[in-house]
Order: C-alpha cells, then sequence, then structure tokens
C-alpha cells in the first residue's frame, strides 16, 4: 500500500519505519526480515533501565545494520526517572563509527538528548533526529522544544536527519 502510494503521487514520499525495543542482551526485538522492509529503524530502550551494561547494550543495538537512530538515548523522565547509567562519551563514538543518528526526543519529559550531548554529537560528527514522541496528532507541536534543544546546542539543519532533503536523508539511510 505504502509502495503504491509513493509510485502514484509525485514530489511526496512515505518512510516505512519503526520503533524497535533493545533488549537486555542489545539485540533488536523484531526479527532481520521485518527491519530488512523498514527505510528507517530507531532502537530504544523500554526497560531494564538499571542494568548496569547499559552503554554496552545501547553500542550492540548500534551495529545492527538496520538501526538508523537510537531513540531517548539517556532514557530520562523529567520528574520521574533520572538518566541511565550510560557512558554517552562512548555511545556517540559508536555511533559516529556505525554511522546511527541520535534522536532528540522532544516530548516535554523527556527532553532527551539534552543541548549539551546534542552539540557533543555534533562535535563528533554524529547526526541528530527531531522526534516528538507524539501518540496523537495534538503531541506533534511538542517539535518546537526539540527545534530549541537542537537550537542550544549550536545545530544546523544539516546535522538533523528530518531537516534533510530527501535525497541526502536517503543516502544517509543507506536507501539512496
Amino acid at each position: 500500500m505504502i509502495a503504491d502510494l509513493n509510485d502514484s503521487v509525485e514530489g511526496f514520499r512515505i518512510l516505512v519505519g519503526t520503533e524497535v525495543d533493545i533488549r537486555a542482551d542489545g539485540k533488536l526485538d523484531y526479527p532481520d526480515q521485518i527491519l530488512s522492509q523498514c527505510d528507517v529503524v530507531v532502537a530504544s530502550v523500554h526497560s531494564g533501565y538499571n542494568q548496569r551494561e547499559m552503554t554496552k547494550r545501547i553500542i550492540l543495538a548500534m551495529e545492527s545494520e538496520h538501526v538508523n537512530v537510537i531513540g531517548h538515548p539517556t532514557g530520562r523522565k523529567i520528574g520521574e526517572r533520572e538518566p541511565y547509567d550510560v557512558d554517552m562519551e562512548r555511545v556517540l563514538e559508536a555511533a559516529a563509527r556505525t554511522d546511527t543518528a541520535m534522536e532528540i526526543n522532544s516530548h516535554p519529559s523527556r527532553l532527551d538528548l539534552n543541548d549539551r550531548w546534542s552539540k557533543r554529537a555534533k562535535e563528533m560528527g554524529v547526526k541528530l533526529a527531531i522526534n516528538t514522541d507524539a501518540h496523537s496528532t495534538c503531541g506533534l507541536l511538542a517539535i518546537e522544544y526539540g527545534i530549541k534543544t537542537a537550537r542550544r546546542g549550536w545545530l544546523e539543519k544539516k546535522d538533523v536527519l528530518n531537516a534533510l532533503s530527501l535525497e541526502d536523508l536517503m543516502k544517509h539511510l543507506n536507501k539512496g
């Protein structure tokens, strides 16, 4: 259905994407045969927050050929949960090596990555993706918080996946 729409509407492209869970062992919760059908895969930790080897877990997920973005990389929820015990410097080094983007989650309870880590990601050549974490259309309005975070981190359009041209985005996703 999506392929049919993409073929029938000129100048418009719908991407197939999913968010997958990073399991405790660093593996993803969807099989490769499903992930290979996606244009973009966001991998995120959703459980096991106190795991001692969180850095290794996230880096292992980035080793997957299918992962394009790490979602809410520090796991913080403002007023609810502190960030994971994760070595962000090592995560960003791995992101640069694997060409994996980091998410700036715009949801007001997350704002994750923050401006400081976003700036550091840029310095290391890591792209970022601004996402609202919306679960309804009203949630899309939170994009302004992600944009403000990106600006505080001195990001420019060229640093943000979803500000790139379609052609440049698809090249980055290794689909173009």
